[in-house]
């Protein structure tokens, strides 16, 4: 007798398999398409399926994935900024209220019928409630009214809030108001929504996919490992094991910039480069390139990442500094990386001349040692830590 396939309880009765219902409530939720744009895409890869059918499973799945996503939140900043937009609901206008800390992550949202007092006061209780016990220590709103009264009310019930510090600042609201784009950006494709308790779940959906897009949720550091596709976050957050597609032995690798079609290897390849009408950037390898003009200059740099900051260390021009030479330059700024130094702020600290030589010092002790040989720990010179002192 045929076993039964495990599936998740959530997914039980269901016609299609997990992997197709994820995709179709993902894509709905993070980019501008609508439920029949999704029809004739899945038509496409031999997949029939209704819209309706997709508009229930977003109904119906939006809130477990919200819960589940839930687990792996990173907290936010304790300085809130608030502010409400207006949605159009069969014809009205209904206000989802929503709030973001200073560095623009998402707090919380609710979407309410109206602006009044009972309305802000449902939102303050929700977004309290989400992040207890944490408590914010700023709020900053806009100027109406009856968010001012509501927080007044809510502060009054709860002594804990006497310390929250409340502002009416209007530049400090300009990240919210900022925020709110991309969720408006997001429903006008919908044409109208029709309800208020579906479109209530169709927006907590939306700003789920926003908050993942801004990286607001945290996987354990061995399930994160090579994660950088939203559908392994979101298998992997809703327990479904998702296969990495690796390429054959026999099948042809894409390079590693699509600037540069072809990778420097030796001496004569970067003579026989041809005049480009357009500034281009060539490979060599490990973040080695060489940057071309339409005027003849050719230029080595070194792309590297320092505290999770994009950095960029010119090591000279061609045909001053060989390919050799670039290679033995680029090494070296590799061992100061490897001993946690940024060589683009050794560089500012030491000046131009000086950092030269050191490179060049390098380069000397690779032709003298031989490609295996290393240098002690930078940090141990005198002559930069002089340089760090003043």
């Amino acid at each position: 007798m045929t076993a039964a396939i495990a599936r998740d309880p959530i997914y039980r009765c269901r016609r299609f398999q997990p992997e197709i219902i994820e995709l179709c409530v993902r894509w709905y939720l993070a980019y501008r398409l609508s439920y029949r744009d999704l029809v004739e895409m899945l038509a496409e890869r031999g997949v029939d399926v209704s819209h309706t059918t997709i508009y229930r499973w977003v109904q119906r799945y939006v809130p477990e994935y919200e819960r589940r996503w839930s687990r792996y939140a990173k907290p936010v900043d304790p300085s809130w900024r608030v502010d409400e937009t207006a949605i159009s609901i069969r014809g009205g206008s209904r206000y989802l209220y929503r709030a973001v800390d200073k560095f623009g992550k998402t707090v919380d949202s609710l979407l309410c019928a109206d602006r009044s007092v009972s309305a802000a006061r449902a939102f303050f209780c929700k977004a309290l409630k989400t992040h207890y016990p944490r408590q914010p220590q700023k709020l900053n709103l806009d100027g109406y009214a009856a968010s001012h009264r509501a927080l007044r009310l809510l502060v009054q019930e709860n002594p804990d809030l006497q310390s929250v510090v409340i502002r009416s600042s209007r530049y400090l609201n300009n990240i919210v108001e900022q925020d709110h784009r991309a969720i408006k950006r997001r429903c006008a494709p919908m044409l109208a929504l029709k309800s208020f308790r579906t479109a209530a779940v169709t927006l907590a959906g939306v700003e789920l996919a926003h908050r993942i897009r801004k990286g607001q949720f945290s996987l354990s550091a061995g399930a994160a490992t090579g994660l950088s596709f939203f559908r392994h976050l979101w298998a992997r957050t809703l327990g479904r094991p998702c296969a990495r597609a690796l390429p054959r032995s026999d099948e042809a690798r894409p390079p590693m910039q699509q600037n540069s079609p072809v990778r420097l290897r030796t001496e004569h390849d970067v003579r026989n480069i041809k005049h480009v009408r357009y500034d281009k950037r060539i490979t060599v390898g490990k973040g080695l390139c060489l940057f071309v003009t339409p005027k003849g200059g050719r230029y080595w740099h070194y792309r590297f990442q320092f505290s999770r900051k994009r950095k960029k260390l010119n090591l000279g021009t061609y045909p001053e500094i060989s390919l050799e030479c670039a290679k033995a330059r680029h090494q070296y700024a590799r061992n100061l990386l490897a001993h946690g130094i940024n060589p683009c702020e050794m560089k500012a600290t030491l000046g131009k001349n000086a950092f030269v030589l050191r490179m060049r010092e390098w380069e000397n002790a690779q032709i003298r040692e031989g490609a295996s040989s290393s240098l002690s720990d930078p940090r141990e010179t005198g002559e930069f830590a002089s340089a760090l002192s003043r």
